[in-house]
């Protein structure tokens, strides 16, 4: 039973340029996720399946207590809730970012880096 890493998430005030930048950087490609105005989201895939993404979104605050970067963690071998539970026995524990109703769970590592539990298993 392992947590595999699917996005590198960084909450950014704008998600087209940093996706752009990044591209640049590692040579992936900039993929448009989400063009809502105020929540415009980008994905920076890497040429090969299965390797963690690099996905920005806006967001309209600046960092101030929040990460701006953070891994979301996919179950894998077991539900969230199994996963959850061993997560804080390893020093986990539970975070409340104002996130609101949401199927992910976030939690602080033992430093206080946040980080995200997803509902279910999603495949890259």
């Amino acid at each position: 039973m392992y947590s595999g890493i699917l996005n590198i998430t960084f909450d950014c005030a704008d998600a087209k340029a940093q996706a752009t930048f990044w591209a640049a950087v590692t040579g992936w490609t900039a993929q448009e996720r989400d063009a809502t105005p105020g929540h415009v989201e980008y994905a920076v895939e890497p040429p090969a399946p299965g390797g963690p993404r690099l996905h920005f979104t806006t967001v309209p605050e600046p960092k101030t207590i929040k990460n701006r970067i953070h891994l979301d963690l996919n179950p894998s071998g077991c539900d969230q809730a199994s996963e959850l539970e061993r997560l804080l026995a390893l020093g986990a524990r539970r975070v409340d970012v104002s996130q609101g109703d949401v199927p992910w769970i976030v939690l602080a590592d033992p430093e206080g880096n946040e980080f995200c539990l997803l509902a279910r298993r999603v495949d890259a």
